[in-house]
């Protein structure tokens, strides 16, 4: 019993640091996973249970590594891997902006990807 409670301390408490990475409030996280803000207090410090449906939200929204967030081991994010809610935001703040921006944020984007591909071939 002992050893399920240290258990659920530490994923808690990777929950907390984890957001913390993102520099998000308790509410700007929960909002972005659909739970309640007491809620994800109550997880964060230990009154509640982390279930398998939790973190399946936080990995699909935020692109943690899911053995990092239930054991802390390996990396916290997945590799490659574009969180949703950036995604999202992305879009949100795209679709705002005049056609004139929109066509000089793609063009920056693929100059970016362009000079990302070539520095990666040097090394």
């Amino acid at each position: 019993m002992k050893k399920e409670q240290h258990s659920i301390e530490n994923i808690n408490l990777r929950i907390v640091k984890f957001r913390h990475t993102l520099n998000m409030t308790q509410k700007e996280f929960a909002e972005k996973i659909l739970i309640a803000t007491s809620y994800l207090g109550a997880i964060e410090v230990g009154k509640k249970k982390v279930n398998d449906r939790l973190v399946k939200l936080i990995t699909t929204v935020f692109g943690v590594s899911e053995p990092w967030l239930r054991t802390g081991e390996g990396a916290m994010f997945e590799k490659d891997v574009i969180p949703d809610y950036k995604i999202t935001e992305t879009v949100e703040i795209f679709k705002q902006l005049n056609p004139f921006f929109q066509d000089f944020i793609l063009d920056q984007l693929r100059k970016l990807l362009e000079y990302e591909r070539s520095v990666s071939v040097r090394e």
